[in-house]
């Protein structure tokens, strides 16, 4: 296990805990002895935090990153050294459909605790979701850390102002943040089965043609979630000694695909090619490509994924069978 000493006895406040990185994160920080705070908005039994009773062993705080007066308060009392800022509304159909909750959550949420942050001195270090949405659309280009953040459509943009103000508040107010820009996290755990992983899977496990919602030629970058918790924490670790105070950081396997790809390789893993891809077509606010440069991290950090897609798939459909045989 990497560099668990340094995380032993710290106490470690992760928004989103329920969610697909968020309970992943919790459970190898667990594993590292870290004292875990957890910010829960609504309670979803079928959450891999609350399946795997990793619930049990960390404290949780009901409420939202909305909630300024209690976010200070968890801060506070609980002397929090690190920060993880998770939470957020992730799905960019919700966003189309609800922009005003997503800005709520997403942008908001982000000021309001590094706002708190900034009137508690015990916090030490501070990792803020971005996202490789916002970027924004280049024209095809890989993504690295020098291009402008142009969001364009409601995630988008929500994901560009969050990023935006966590680099304010690094550099205006000396507050120990980072950023971290992911592509596509797939994993045990989604259960937001509109996604292209869990719903390929499910429909698969279910003798079902599974759907895309796009005309499946979009590109994206998939990155396997234990991957993304090993980059967070290394982030972290090196948060300080390195001066990374302020920067964002892409992580990615640097290996896009196609929609169309990523459920055949779904399906060839499962043994169900025979299972044809129902293509709607109807997808909106969507942007053709995006691939992410993970060169800075692999110089700056010395980081690299561990899982290939194969594994990180394996994986992660061994979980849904698991998942979904107890469902049943």
């Amino acid at each position: 296990m990497k560099n668990s000493s340094f995380w032993k006895n710290r106490n470690v406040f992760v928004t989103g805990c329920t969610g697909l990185l968020g309970s992943w994160l919790t459970k190898h920080l667990l594993r590292r002895q870290a004292h875990v705070i957890g910010l829960i908005r609504d309670w979803v039994p079928e959450s891999n935090l609350i399946l795997s009773h990793d619930i049990n062993k960390i404290t949780t705080i009901r409420g939202s990153v909305e909630d300024y007066n209690l976010v200070e308060r968890v801060l506070n009392e609980y002397e929090i050294d690190t920060i993880f800022h998770l939470a957020a509304q992730t799905i960019v159909g919700t966003a189309n459909r609800s922009p005003l909750s997503t800005y709520e959550t997403n942008i908001k949420g982000t000021w309001n605790l590094l706002e708190a942050c900034r009137h508690v001195p015990c916090v030490k270090r501070i990792l803020v979701a971005s996202s490789d949405k916002a970027y924004g659309d280049h024209s095809g280009r890989s993504y690295d850390e020098n291009m402008p953040l142009q969001g364009r459509h409601p995630y988008d943009v929500s994901k560009s102002c969050a990023d935006l103000i966590a680099s304010c508040y690094a550099r205006s107010y000396d507050l120990p943040v980072a950023i971290t820009r992911c592509g596509n996290l797939y994993g045990g755990g989604d259960l937001n089965f509109n996604r292209i992983v869990p719903g390929t899977i499910r429909s698969a496990l279910l003798g079902e043609r599974p759907i895309i919602r796009s005309d499946g030629k979009f590109i994206r970058d998939y990155f396997y979630v234990e991957d993304a918790v090993e980059a967070y924490l290394l982030l972290a670790e090196n948060l300080e000694k390195k001066g990374l105070q302020g920067q964002a950081f892409n992580f990615s396997n640097e290996k896009p695909l196609s929609v169309i790809q990523m459920a055949d390789a779904i399906l060839r893993l499962m043994n169900c090619r025979k299972l044809t891809l129902r293509i709607l077509n109807n997808a909106t606010n969507e942007i053709p490509r995006q691939a992410l440069s993970a060169a800075k991290a692999r110089s700056r950090l010395g980081w690299a994924p561990h899982y290939s897609l194969t594994e990180g798939l394996n994986k992660t459909i061994d979980w849904y069978r698991r998942f979904l045989s107890h469902s049943n």
